[in-house]
């Protein structure tokens, strides 16, 4: 029998879409060629007998159906268990034997059939074919502009060497891991750190190669070779989780470890109660484990399209199998928990100076900033003021802040240790302490030269997820940890809203990894939840990697294995009940299977069902297997 396939009703991102037409039933036979050929055979074999009478012709076409595929998988399951494999393919592997051997053709042909098509769909809902490393290797840095005696040469990143002065252009990539010499800019390591506030550098600071130059012309020291520096780390770390990653046994080899030798016991039996080859034969067709071999394949792939209702894409079977039995899950902070999107907290007006003054010349100024912040500053401000006065003498200061004239006064809006000079940070410090309890990040106000105001920014977290974590308690999940690259106490804020008492902050990318690693050790299935560059490692190393689609990286999105295409993390709960449901119909699906095999051996054992009877009436088992398994699809 053929399954029809039904694709995932939502279209996944360009960046992991199958190639066309692998998801219409003439891709999937265009992939399958050995599931393809036995059908056709079995069919033009069935064609022949009863449709025109020619029973040679008709044993002619599935002899053919035994010997070019038949034989090749028989080979292939010995091959297997030489080397210590053993799998369900065994019964199958002797029943085409035996069906061969015995001349009963039309029986070997229908298990052949059956047994490619479990495999074909078994690929199809397992299969993976991941790009994850070719997207970090195509985002690498490979150019660098080297300073020598006053003079630019430009070379290949990988030359670069410890020592080296380097010259970063706007726009740039950082080529390898430096420390600012001179100028000024601001620069962008979302991706490698997974915070969305744009980093202001000055000569002393230190650059992340990877991370983007945004604005000045930066002068820098090699801090490091290239092959050493931490956009390589993440690249490593990927593809060492991706070799280390244990391959996944098949649920149905797990049941065929017990199922087998009962056959082999039961066929025995047959041979004393009857001294018949066929009564063995009829015993090995009959059990022959087509319904565990279809069972699963078919519920994952019901389970796989039950999550993409949920806007979710499962890229293999593997993942929807493994994500409902869960017990540890850790997320990334920014982007996944919160909204990525930094929002006015506080505005304060220093003594001598009133609120709503304050905000009105720092919002206004700030309508012309190209910076995060600054927008989300003028943005609050319109909403508070309404329409603002536009600012005279605009100069967006870079590393340092902006400042223009606004209703006569001189206003700067910047961090606190580029705007203000030592006397003035010392006077400021109590109020500027606050922020080590809020966890906020702090600009300051400055009006005429004298500080005004302190305006502080911080992420706010996503609608609903108090109500996730809770959902993933009475899941089962037993922990709950954060992992972000953001400041501890900007993080402890956070996940005690969010519901999460585990917080690792300050973290880079291998260190979410060997955190991944560390809950692995203590429970058997880990998720991992991440939207950066920064993340992809983890996702990669966790049991199960699910990255936000709709505002992550793609990175991040070919080295997970379950992909969010709603903006929204909680999602994560359907997913998890559509991996439970799954799991749930696929075992009792395949119990299903091997109970009415079960009793079809007994009766074979005494003669009383032919091999080509049995062949049918396994059919019966698999069509009744594969209805219950399409169950998946249903439910939460």
């Amino acid at each position: 029998m053929v399954a029809t396939l039904e694709p995932p009703a939502p279209t996944a991102p360009q960046r992991t879409a199958a190639p066309s037409g692998t998801h219409t039933v003439a891709g999937f036979l265009r992939r399958n060629p050995l599931f393809t050929g036995a059908l056709l055979g079995l069919l033009a074999g069935l064609a022949a007998r009863y449709a025109a009478g020619q029973e040679q012709v008709a044993d002619g076409a599935w002899l053919a159906v035994l010997l070019l595929v038949g034989l090749p998988l028989v080979a292939r399951t010995l091959r297997e268990v030489v080397h210590g494999r053993f799998h369900a393919d065994v019964i199958a592997a002797l029943a085409v034997a035996g069906s061969i051997g015995l001349g009963e053709y039309l029986a070997g042909a229908v298990i052949v059939v059956m047994q490619t098509s479990g495999e074909a769909l078994e690929r199809y809902a397992f299969g993976r074919a991941s790009g994850a490393l070719d997207q970090l290797m195509a985002r690498a840095p490979r150019l660098a502009h080297r300073l020598v005696n006053g003079q630019i040469e430009d070379i290949p990143a990988a030359e670069v060497r410890a020592g080296d002065q380097l010259l970063i252009k706007p726009g740039e990539l950082v080529p390898v891991d430096a420390r600012v010499t001179a100028g000024a800019s601001s620069v962008d390591q979302s991706a490698l750190t997974g915070e969305p506030v744009v980093v202001d550098v000055l000569p002393g600071d230190s650059l992340l190669s990877g991370s983007v130059n945004q604005q000045g012309a930066l002068e820098a020291e090699a801090m490091r070779a290239a092959a050493d520096s931490q956009y390589e780390r993440i690249v490593t770390l990927v593809r060492e989780a991706q070799r280390d990653r244990p391959p996944i046994q098949r649920l149905a080899d797990r049941a065929a470890a017990v199922f087998t030798p009962v056959t082999l016991v039961m066929c025995a039996a047959g041979w004393l109660v009857t001294g018949e080859a066929t009564t063995v034969l009829s015993v090995l067709v009959v059990a022959t484990p087509c319904p565990l071999i279809l069972a699963v394949p078919v519920a994952v792939f019901a389970g796989i399209n039950r999550a993409a209702k949920h806007h979710a894409i499962v890229k293999h079977g593997a993942a929807i199998e493994q994500i409902g039995r869960a017990r540890a899950v850790l997320f990334d902070k920014t982007g996944t928990l919160t909204l990525g999107n930094p929002e006015v907290t506080s505005v304060t007006a220093l003594e001598g100076y009133h609120a709503r003054t304050v905000l009105r010349l720092a919002a206004a100024v700030e309508q012309l900033s190209s910076h995060q912040l600054g927008r989300a500053l003028a943005v609050h401000g319109l909403e508070q003021l309404g329409p603002l006065p536009v600012p005279e003498d605009f100069e967006e200061m870079t590393g340092s802040g902006v400042q223009g004239t606004v209703d006569g006064h001189r206003v700067t809006v910047g961090a606190p240790r580029r705007v203000l000079d030592a006397a003035q940070r010392s006077r400021l410090e109590p109020h500027l302490d606050g922020n080590a309890v809020s966890g906020t990040v702090p600009a300051v106000i400055v009006i005429d030269g004298e500080p005004a105001g302190i305006v502080r920014f911080s992420d706010r977290l996503r609608p609903g997820v108090p109500a996730m974590t809770a959902e993933l308690h009475r899941l089962g999940v037993e922990r709950l940890v954060m992992l972000t690259g953001d400041s501890f106490p900007a993080a402890t804020a956070i996940a005690t809203e969010a519901g999460i008492e585990d917080v690792r902050a300050e973290l880079l990318p291998p260190d979410k990894v060997a955190a991944v690693r560390e809950m692995k050790e203590r429970y058997d299935y880990v998720i991992m939840a991440g939207d950066g560059t920064n993340d992809a490692p983890a996702l990669a190393t966790a049991t199960v990697g699910v990255a936000m689609g709709a505002r992550g990286t793609g990175i991040s999105a070919e080295a997970a294995d379950v992909v969010l295409l709603k903006d929204d993390i909680t999602t994560l709960v359907d997913v998890m009940r559509a991996g439970r449901r799954m799991r749930r119909i696929a075992l009792q699906s395949a119990g299903l299977g091997i109970g009415l095999s079960s009793a079809l051996m007994v009766i074979a054992v005494f003669g009383l069902i032919p091999p080509t009877t049995g062949a049918l009436l396994q059919e019966v088992i698999d069509i009744t297997v594969v209805l219950n398994a399409l169950r998946a699809r249903g439910g939460a």
